[in-house]
């Protein structure tokens, strides 16, 4: 039974290899081009993370296989972009750098100071970050105004994640409208300038929930749905694609952001 397993596992991956050797040119970015689509404009790939360190949880990876799925990036050609390039290649078909990636992760934990932030300054790439606003300075798990201004200033982009992270669904529209504009002016306040890019808390949001999203002045907003961004994209629902702590979080980092084109292309899953 587990050599069974084994060969499926190994057929499963060998399988996402060659298509995307074969059918995608080894690039996880795939052009598309359908009617809603006339400018042929390429899907991207966004990752989503969320702690980086030792602890035995889903949404933890190791520093160690961070940094694999990093060193992967980088051999493979992949360019991290900001979101400021993703909507103007969006919205204006400004040019992107080859194969690129958008790098995100959400909350503020500290071990994105301490142990992903030296990892992608090794090896050249910058990240989005979005930060729930009332646990920083305030919860020792996560980072400091000072150490979120050190990396703004390296070029780390911040974004909202709420004040307090509850799921918005579950609020009223006078608490959400709370939890979107306290959050944004104390971004402001601590970096300079307003945040242009939010992320839903818990991924819950519906098309009221957008629609206070924009009335808050942000350019976009991203979802924790499976997915590439691109052409037919809402940019208020933008999908992106979680990297989980596994048995095998190489493998499933691989399978996961190369099977994703594939699976746009044969229609399972739509951007």
């Amino acid at each position: 039974m587990n050599k069974r397993k084994t060969y499926i596992t190994l057929g499963i991956i060998l399988f996402f290899f060659c298509i995307s050797l074969l059918k995608f040119d080894s690039t996880s970015v795939v052009a598309s081009y359908n009617e809603s689509n006339p400018i042929n404009l390429q899907n991207i790939p966004i990752l989503n993370y969320h702690k980086v360190d030792i602890l035995n949880h889903a949404l933890s990876v190791s520093p160690q296989e961070f940094e694999e799925q990093m060193e992967y990036l980088y051999k493979n050609g992949y360019h991290t972009i900001t979101p400021d390039q993703l909507m103007a290649y969006l919205k204006s078909c400004k040019e992107l750098p080859d194969k690129p990636i958008l790098i995100t992760f959400d909350d503020g934990y500290l071990d994105n100071y301490t142990n992903a932030y030296p990892i992608l300054k090794k090896y050249g790439f910058t990240a989005t970050i979005f930060l729930v606003t009332n646990l920083i300075n305030h919860d020792d798990r996560f980072m400091t105004w000072d150490q979120v201004r050190e990396m703004q200033k390296s070029g780390i982009v911040f974004g909202s994640h709420t004040a307090n992270h509850k799921s918005l669904t579950t609020l009223s529209k006078e608490q959400i409208m709370s939890e979107l504009s306290e959050s944004r002016d104390e971004l402001t306040r601590q970096l300079g300038k307003p945040p242009k890019y939010f992320a839903y808390p818990t991924g819950t949001y519906n098309a009221e929930i957008e629609e206070m999203v924009r009335a808050n002045k942000y350019k976009a907003a991203f979802t924790i749905e499976y997915g590439q961004v691109g052409a037919d994209s809402d940019l208020y629902s933008l999908q992106r694609i979680p990297i989980f702590k596994g048995q095998k979080t190489f493998r499933s980092f691989f399978i996961r952001l190369n099977g994703a084109p594939i699976l746009e292309e044969l229609g399972l899953i739509k951007s």
